[in-house]
């Protein structure tokens, strides 16, 4: 299949799922919810994401740097924001991570190491999002209006897909690339001196993702709060199924299965989803600054080779 073909795909699996989803839902209701928006609560969210990008810039530099490979934090901060940009507009939701993986690969000269520190520092957020999902939906399940097991099998089809494509593109490496692999995952993630700093800024990473959605909702005075609030992680988890435009349509499909399964108003769900999708977005515009301003030759040449 053509990039062209995939990234067709992916437009329409986006349009196709929020239209179906609008038709279902009461979009009347979504309308109202989302024109509800207190703006007030603007600036704490965009400072959180601020914080979001700063501390994901840490763990992928925290990363290469077990890998042997410098990058300083002004640096990681520039590519992360160009990333996220990307990764929101561009289908699939990984080709901004390739990106900043070639441009470190470039600046650093080693192009193994570059790339397989991307692939570890978004496993890592993977792994700590994973976790916070199960722990969140255990904890709130009792306070559900409704019987959790709905969203206990939402929540297992959501993560029995995403480890299934792990394993599937695992598969297809060469043996030797997986010894090699598992080498740098055992020196980045697993190691005594590295899984407490990656498992900790993991999950505050995630847990600053979820405190954006919390105050998207409190700015949309989204009823339930501390009911839904178990849900978000799930729907989070959901965005990384890489068959849409930056998660939309998956994102507001798994909130609004998992608000009905849960006794609350779709529609609640829905317009809660596509809220946070749009702050999202323009949370990511300074990726878009630095892509139209690029940084001078010396900030690359500062991340080179260290051996």
């Amino acid at each position: 299949m053509t990039r062209r073909t995939t990234t067709a795909l992916r437009i329409t699996v986006s349009l196709g799922l929020l239209t179906l989803l609008l038709t279902q839902v009461n979009a009347g209701a979504v309308a109202a919810r989302l024109a509800a928006l207190d703006v007030r609560w603007l600036l704490p969210i965009f400072a959180l994401t601020v914080l979001q990008v700063i501390a994901s810039a840490w763990r992928w530099r925290f990363t290469a740097a077990r890998l042997g490979l410098p990058l300083p934090l002004g640096t990681a901060i520039r590519e992360y924001y160009l990333a996220t940009f990307a990764n929101q507009v561009l289908p699939g939701g990984v080709l901004g991570d390739v990106g900043r993986a070639g441009r470190h690969a470039m600046a650093s000269g080693e192009p193994g190491p570059a790339a397989r520190a991307v692939v570890l520092e978004r496993a890592s957020g993977q792994v700590a999002a994973a976790v916070i999902t199960v722990a969140a939906l255990a904890v709130g399940a009792p306070a559900l209006p409704s019987d959790a097991t709905t969203v206990a099998l939402i929540a297992g089809g959501v993560i029995a897909t995403l480890a299934a494509m792990a394993f599937l593109r695992v598969r297809r490496q060469p043996a030797g690339m997986l010894a090699v692999f598992w080498r740098d995952t055992v020196r980045a993630l697993l190691s005594r001196d590295a899984w407490l700093p990656q498992l900790a800024g993991s999950l505050a990473i995630a847990a600053s993702y979820v405190g954006v959605y919390a105050l998207a909702g409190i700015a949309l005075d989204t009823p339930d709060l501390t009911t839904w609030l178990p849900l978000v992680p799930l729907v989070l988890l959901a965005m990384v199924i890489p068959i849409s435009v930056a998660g939309w349509g998956v994102r507001e499909g798994v909130a609004a299965a998992t608000w009905t399964a849960a006794g609350l108003n779709p529609a609640d769900g829905t317009a809660l989803a596509i809220a946070y999708g749009a702050l999202v977005l323009v949370a990511s515009l300074p990726g878009l600054v630095f892509l139209l301003f690029p940084a001078t030759g010396g900030a690359a040449r500062s991340s080179g080779p260290s051996r």
